[in-house]
């Protein structure tokens, strides 16, 4: 594996395991939730399902100008299966978190899916980099099971952009792309970390990186997703 950083770890920062293993607080259940997107799908995490947690506890809906808005609820992932990709590209969008930390008691992450595979079901597998506004960032996928890339803890990156305190806006662009053999993760316009293929598609890991794109967030966060699309390299 090769990652791209110009911070250390962030060491004060929690490990990415399942809330009840962490101390965090439950996912709350969202007022009026479900998906109001026409086309769009979701699931929450395996973890929120066994705590009684279902998809309508989180809320997808739409925005102004195509814009996404999430409020979560449950960890969950999101995705329109129309939305595939395949070969060399890049899926990006902006994520703008206007009221930093309003639903939880520390940073939670938001980010880009790609290669998703089975979606929705037992056997699904997808890759996703996410952001936290604190200035760190995680690379993550299932497969069918949570794997981590990078280390179990959130990176710190200059790149990440990081709010000046509770209650404040902050609004990060990321990128993932597939480039030849290796699968990169942008933040606001610089690479944050990049692996071989190799490493992420296989056993326990990627089915592949061709598949549907979407969005992945955390439990207990409220962000608007604009300009998500992919190009061909």
């Amino acid at each position: 594996m090769r990652l791209v950083v110009s911070c250390a770890f962030a060491a004060a920062v929690a490990a990415w395991v399942p809330a009840s293993a962490q101390g965090q607080e439950a996912a709350r259940v969202v007022k009026d939730g479900g998906i109001t997107v026409a086309g769009w799908q979701g699931k929450i995490d395996a973890q929120e399902e066994k705590a009684g947690q279902v998809l309508n506890n989180s809320k997808l809906a739409s925005g102004p100008n195509g814009a996404l808005r999430v409020t979560t609820g449950p960890a969950v992932t999101y995705w329109n299966p129309k939305n595939v990709a395949s070969g060399n590209y890049t899926v990006k969008a902006t994520f703008t978190e206007s009221d930093y930390m309003g639903l939880n008691d520390h940073p939670h992450p938001y980010g880009i899916v790609i290669g998703g595979n089975d979606l929705g079901t037992g056997q699904q597998s997808y890759l996703y980099c996410a952001a936290y506004g604190n200035g760190t960032f995680i690379v993550r996928g299932m497969g069918p099971e949570p794997f981590a890339m990078g280390g179990r803890r959130p990176t710190a990156h200059d790149s990440v952009n990081k709010a000046t305190g509770k209650g404040a806006s902050v609004t990060q662009e990321i990128a993932v792309s597939v480039k030849g053999d290796s699968v990169e993760c942008a933040i606001n316009g610089k690479t944050v970390a990049t692996y071989p293929k190799a490493e992420l598609v296989g056993a326990g890991k990627l089915k592949s990186t061709d598949g549907v794109y979407g969005i992945r967030f955390a439990h207990n966060t409220d962000a608007v997703v604009t300009g998500l699309a992919v190009t061909k390299q």
